[in-house]
Order: structure tokens, then C-alpha cells, then sequence
């Protein structure tokens, strides 16, 4: 039986809507030092085992929480339990800013960069490059039906670099506009396909008919040791509007041919045969 207190954190997890899957592993990984400062012995093993099945539920489309769940053991000591959370957490930050560095090298002087929806890996990169110095400006989608590009907007509007907001439909007459294209990912499959929010399919292929390279961002805890492209199960959330149930789906799957590569903090790897 789970405390309340990670109970409130894995229905926080489950609620959040603009947020992707870098942001409910970390938050996954404090329910795990809750869980340590709560539980001990067999009670503790209990809750653990309990865990493998709780964490990836949250959101079963994403790698990072299944790769989470496995990176914490199955014990009945909580000083291990607390190591192994926080290692997670340390590992993940390295990652995002490694990831930043990395990323920010393939933004040009005046670069046009086109994004669709809302990526803490992608939004680090956007970060360090404006710490190097580089100008550039952003295409990004509103991202419907929750607007996450909006939130990426209001993130742009911090850091001092240009954007415009296109509605989703425009995706493949903005395309041939950029110069670059930069998404992140909810999962990258052992086969090389990038899982993210869904309209990225579409995306990538507007860049490779208009020849801009297409990359995703991505730490490793996003890349799936198990799942290939068709055994992702991808969530559908209900959504209506108007009195009419609209089909919803929040993911999509990208085929590794259309990904120039995948940047992580290992570098950029190029699908399949580098993941």
C-alpha cells in the first residue's frame, strides 16, 4: 500500500498536461525519496514492487518512467532507495544541460528554427545558445488541443529570442521557411523512432520534403532498452468540442528515416543503429 503522500504525487503526475516526460520522471523520482523517508523493510520492498506497475501507468507512452521504475531497486533498506532517487535526479540534470551544450552547436548565426510543442531538452537548448551569444528565431505550433507552445512562447519571451506562434495546421507551409527543425522526445524506441507529442510525424515530414534537417532531443532515460515503434502504446486522452467527441490521441510515432539524429548527452546519435 503506497503513502498518501506519493499517492498525491503520481495523481499530480497524471493531471499535469503541458509538462513532458522529463518533467514527471524527476517528479517520479521525488515520490521515491518520499517513499524512503516513509517506508522501511518489508513494507518498504511492498511499496517498491508496487512502483514497477505505479510509475510507468502514469503515462505508459513514456520511456523515461519506465526506465525510472527499473533504476530503483527492489530493496528494504530506504538509504538505497534515497541514493538511487537522487542519483536519478543528479544523472538527469547533467543530462539536460549536456544536452544544451551539444544542441546549441548546431544553431547557426541566424538561424530559422521550427518546433512543435513543449520541451524542456529543447528549451535548454535554446538557453545555452543564447548564453553563447547566437542569434536566431523560432517558429513554434500552438500545439493543440493543450497549448504547450504557448507555454514555450512565454519561456522565449524570457530569454529575449524571437518567435511566432503558427496553429498546427500551418506546420507544412511554415516548414519550407526554417532552417532547422528541434523536437523533443517522450520516447525513442530500440529501433530508432521518435515518440512525441502528436503533429511531430507530420513535422518531419514537411522538413524532409522542404530538405530541413530534422533533429530530436532527448536524454538518455528517454531511450526505450525493450519497446520498438509498433509496441509503443500510445495514450488517448477524451476530448470534445462543440457536443462532438474528437479523437485525441497526445502521440505519434516518427520513423528514424526522417531523424537526422537524436542529440543526448552522449552526443548525437543517428537511428537506428546508434540507439
Amino acid at each position: 500500500m503506497l503513502p498518501p503522500e506519493v499517492r498525491s504525487i503520481l495523481e499530480e503526475m497524471r493531471a499535469e498536461r503541458i509538462r513532458g516526460a522529463s518533467w514527471l520522471a524527476m517528479k517520479g523520482a521525488e515520490a521515491y525519496l518520499v517513499l524512503a523517508e516513509t517506508l522501511e523493510g518489508e513494507e518498504l520492498e511492498s511499496a517498491l514492487r508496487e512502483m514497477r506497475t505505479e510509475i510507468p501507468a502514469v503515462n505508459r507512452t513514456m520511456a523515461s518512467l519506465y526506465n525510472l521504475s527499473r533504476f530503483i531497486p527492489i530493496t528494504d533498506k530506504p538509504e538505497i532507495v534515497r541514493a538511487k532517487a537522487e542519483e536519478f535526479i543528479r544523472l538527469a540534470e547533467e543530462a539536460k544541460r549536456e544536452i544544451g551544450n551539444i544542441g546549441s552547436e548546431l544553431i547557426d548565426e541566424n538561424e530559422v528554427i521550427i518546433t512543435h510543442s513543449f520541451s524542456s531538452a529543447v528549451l535548454e537548448i535554446f538557453r545555452t545558445a543564447r548564453k553563447k551569444g547566437k542569434h536566431f528565431r523560432v517558429i513554434l505550433t500552438e500545439s493543440a488541443p493543450d497549448y504547450e507552445g504557448i507555454a514555450l512562447a512565454r519561456e522565449l519571451e524570457k530569454l529575449g529570442v524571437p518567435f511566432e506562434v503558427i496553429t498546427d495546421a500551418q506546420i507544412g507551409l511554415f516548414a519550407e521557411r526554417a532552417t532547422l527543425a528541434l523536437v523533443g522526445a517522450d520516447n525513442v524506441t530500440r529501433d530508432g523512432a521518435v515518440v512525441n507529442k502528436a503533429g511531430t510525424y507530420l513535422l518531419a515530414l514537411a522538413c524532409h520534403d522542404s530538405g530541413v534537417p530534422f533533429y530530436a532531443a532527448a536524454e538518455s532515460f528517454k531511450l526505450h532498452p525493450e519497446l520498438t515503434a509498433e509496441e509503443v502504446e500510445l495514450v488517448e486522452r477524451p476530448y470534445a468540442r462543440q457536443g462532438y467527441r474528437v479523437r485525441n490521441l497526445l502521440f505519434d510515432v516518427t520513423p528514424w528515416r526522417y531523424v537526422r539524429g537524436v542529440i543526448t548527452e552522449f552526443g548525437i546519435l543517428v537511428p537506428p543503429k546508434e540507439i
